[in-house]
């Protein structure tokens, strides 16, 4: 990944952190199965901000997360899982920079 999409941010504790932006797109048995509630139970635990939605061809998924790379890259691949009923099919990601637009992780409507 291009350096560009990354952004490092000092924290108190003299470490760098990555943040990025990351788009998902999941494509399969995704809708009715509580992934939407699955991925926003991952995300917050992983402490990632953003939104997840069901899209209206009725076999995706969409979620929007920012936070620091490696807890995102851990959310890719519990998206790749699913929750149980859920067959996932395929994952698209695209990466970005970090924008700082959401103040939470939640579902959208």
């Amino acid at each position: 990944m291009a350096a560009s999409c990354l952004k490092l941010y000092y924290t108190g504790e003299q470490t760098l952190m990555k943040q990025a932006h990351l788009s998902v797109r999941i494509y399969g048995h995704v809708q009715g199965v509580f992934f939407r509630y699955f991925a926003q139970d991952i995300a917050r635990r992983l402490g990632l901000k953003g939104y997840v939605r069901n899209l209206s061809n009725g076999d995706a998924v969409e979620v929007e997360a920012e936070g620091n790379k490696q807890q995102l890259e851990k959310l890719v691949e519990q998206l790749k899982i699913g929750p149980p009923a859920a067959r996932v099919k395929k994952v698209e990601t695209n990466w970005s920079d970090y924008t700082g637009q959401f103040d939470e992780f939640r579902i959208r409507y």
